[in-house]
């Protein structure tokens, strides 16, 4: 009987797992050095320091510093598209229970959305930083900003032709409370009062706001 061994691997070769928690925290360093000071102001050499690895584990993993901002994009374009398609099929779903159930819907996925932007406000500083220069990076928005534009502005669309609720322009409507949002999220950055007050009066407003815009449909 033949005896089985494993393959063997390559000295100095991290293993897999290994590989990717060193990814994740080049990526969460070099995320929250973008964040704070855009793309330009930060160095390889700095996120390698962030990260405690050197600069070359930094461009194994990422390439080069635009690869690696566009991958800060990635990862929490990836994050947030996994919170918001669940919360999205969900209220396309509900469609078919009727207006109220449809409404209620949009009131959770709109607190998915915040819940998700509150915990990580870093997605929102990332952003802001990219859109300072609206005509620089532009493609990071068609990649993995407007897909999940799209997402709700479909879900909106699709509500309106089930008679659930009368929207004529979902993509305004998605843009405002977009932007809404992460305004939210600047505020409570800056705020020297109550974070937990400023998180529920900004959610009681969202939800006066979906009522006033489709409370009389249902």
């Amino acid at each position: 009987m033949v005896a089985m061994t494993m393959p063997r691997r390559r000295p100095g070769r991290p293993r897999r797992d290994q590989s990717r928690d060193t990814r994740e925290a080049v990526l969460a360093a070099a995320t929250t050095l973008f964040a704070q000071r855009g793309f330009d102001a930060v160095g390889l050499r700095e996120v390698a320091a962030a990260a405690g690895v050197d600069v070359a584990t930094v461009s194994h993993h990422t390439g080069t510093k635009a690869q690696l901002y566009d991958a800060c994009f990635a990862r929490v374009f990836a994050a947030e598209r996994q919170a918001l398609e669940a919360a999205a099929g969900n209220a396309r779903a509900a469609l078919e229970a009727g207006p109220a159930a449809a409404l209620r819907a949009l009131h959770d996925l709109v607190d998915v959305f915040v819940d998700f932007l509150e915990d990580r406000p870093e997605t929102t500083a990332l952003w802001l930083r990219r859109w300072l220069e609206p005509h620089r990076h532009a493609e990071l928005d068609q990649r993995y900003a407007a897909p999940l534009y799209r997402l709700v502005t479909e879900l909106l669309t699709a509500a309106a032709a089930s008679g659930a609720l009368v929207e004529p322009t979902p993509h305004v409507t998605v843009r405002s409370l977009v932007w809404a949002v992460h305004a939210h999220v600047v505020a409570l950055a800056a705020s020297d009062g109550s974070p937990a007050r400023e998180r529920r009066e900004f959610r009681a407003f969202v939800h006066r706001l979906l009522d006033g815009l489709y409370g009389s449909s249902s």
